[in-house]
Order: C-alpha cells, then structure tokens, then sequence
C-alpha cells in the first residue's frame, strides 16, 4: 500500500469522524435533525460518510484558522502559513482581532485579577491559622 494512500485514507477517517461528531452535536440541539439524521443512515450510508468528510474538512479548516488567528494574537508566528491539502494550496492569513485598547483592557483586567487572587490566598491562609 502506498504511504499518501494510507495517509489520504487516515485524513479522511478523521475527517469523518469530525464531521459524524459535528453531526451528533447538531442531533442532540435538534431532535428533527437527528431523526433526519438516523433515517439517511439507515438508507444511504455512503453518501452520510461523504457529507460528514466534507463536513469534517470544513472543521478542520475553521479549527487551524482560529488557532492560527490565537497564535498570530500571541505574537507567535502561524505554524503552517501555506498548507497543501489534496492538491489544493489554501493560504491563510490571520488578523488580530482585538484593537489595541482592548488589549490594554484586557491586560489591565488580567492584572486585577492576578491582585485578587493573591489577596484571596493570602486571606485563606489567615483563616487556616489559629
């Protein structure tokens, strides 16, 4: 067996699996779509299988954007810029989301809290003293 064969045959194994997971959580928020759901299972398989690749595909996209938009947040570069999928070069670029002032905000806030929590330590510890 060839090594891309067993890799393309493990990506969507994946995949599907990401997608049918998708699928399960949309099911449990509507009941009607898991009935819909359980009856295309029962009469197309296949074409289920496909529709959650292609599902899981969109997933898997959406979920490198957002961790490269964290990442590029963070001030640290994207781990793979440029990725080749299936013969497809799909480039992303991610912008901060917040402005400036919020991240001052958020710093501020962040410190405020780091303060409160010392302050809480340091009050469980006079209360465990006798």
């Amino acid at each position: 067996m060839n090594p891309d064969t067993v890799t393309e045959f493990l990506q969507k194994g994946f995949r599907v699996t990401l997608g049918a997971t998708s699928t399960l959580i949309e099911s449990l928020q509507d009941p009607q779509k898991g009935a819909q759901t359980l009856s295309k299972m029962q009469s197309d398989f296949g074409g289920l299988t496909e529709e959650w690749a292609e599902k899981g595909a969109v997933t898997e996209r959406e979920a490198r954007n957002f961790v490269d938009t964290l990442l590029t947040q963070q001030g640290q570069p994207a781990p793979g810029d440029t990725t080749s999928t299936a013969g497809t070069t799909v480039t992303t670029s991610a912008s901060p989301v917040t402005e400036p002032e919020d991240q001052k905000d958020l710093r501020e806030l962040t410190a405020q809290i780091a303060a409160l929590r010392a302050e809480l330590e340091k009050l469980q510890k006079q209360d465990s003293q006798p």
